[in-house]
């Protein structure tokens, strides 16, 4: 009963781990390249219109294509285990004792010797079914992918991307509101990018391991000098 509760902890902590893996994946990737398109645009059009057409336009494709990215993504690392689970199962099949011995060599380098390695490799080859998830978690260093993880990644990774990508546009949705300029909107876009850059790092470190000043800053100056290329390229179309 302990054996399986542990099970259960370990898979509901890889998917949460997944799960927000997921949700920085999109949500950064969203919001800086929407960030970047949206100031190539300001820059070079200085036209409300334009940017957030661009924008919008850019925040639905970029939605659909992380999403599809990650269920693809998901679905081709599903394909490989599958294909690498039947090659295992043929091996143990037609060579066991080539395959009894990398058992064992899992477990000697774990520490076991003597008759209790003899004893946990026994144990361990006489049901196929551990014996074939010893091999593909410590040989291969492999999971199982469901289909269903495959598309609550997808789904995840394009909301994700969705939410992120609107953030840099939020200044100039409201630029008529807030009686605010062009350039005014550029600047809050890149400080409110900066500082969810800033959180979502820190955010990450956090929850998993790391300095969160350290994360969180790291994002934020990669994420922001990616997105400033787009602002050096609408700078090189400006209307005269």
């Amino acid at each position: 009963m302990a054996s399986n509760n542990k099970k259960v902890q370990s898979a509901e902590l890889h998917a949460a781990t997944s799960k927000l893996r997921d949700i920085i994946l999109g949500g950064q990737d969203g919001l800086v390249n929407v960030l970047g398109i949206v100031l190539g645009l300001a820059v070079a059009s200085q036209d409300l219109r334009i940017i957030l057409a661009g924008g919008l336009a850019a925040t639905f494709a970029e939605s659909v294509s992380m999403a599809a990215v990650a269920y693809t993504s998901k679905r081709a690392e599903q394909s490989f285990y599958e294909g690498e689970l039947q090659r295992e199962k043929r091996e143990i099949k037609e060579v066991p004792e080539l395959e009894k011995e990398e058992i064992r060599e899992i477990y000697r380098k774990k520490g076991f010797s003597g008759k209790l390695l003899e004893d946990v490799t026994e144990q361990i080859t006489s049901n196929e079914e551990v014996w074939l998830d010893e091999m593909m978690k410590f040989e291969l260093g492999l999971l199982p992918v469901e289909t269903r993880h495959a598309l609550s990644s997808g789904v995840v990774v394009g909301v994700a991307a969705f939410i992120g990508s609107l953030i840099p546009l939020l200044p100039f949705f409201f630029i008529n509101q807030l009686q605010i300029s062009i350039t005014q909107a550029i600047l809050i876009a890149l400080i409110i990018s900066a500082i969810t850059l800033f959180i979502v790092g820190a955010y990450k470190a956090k929850t998993t391991v790391g300095d969160w000043k350290k994360s969180g800053l790291e994002i934020a100056v990669i994420g922001i000098m990616a997105a400033l290329i787009g602002y050096v390229v609408g700078f090189f179309f400006q209307s005269p």
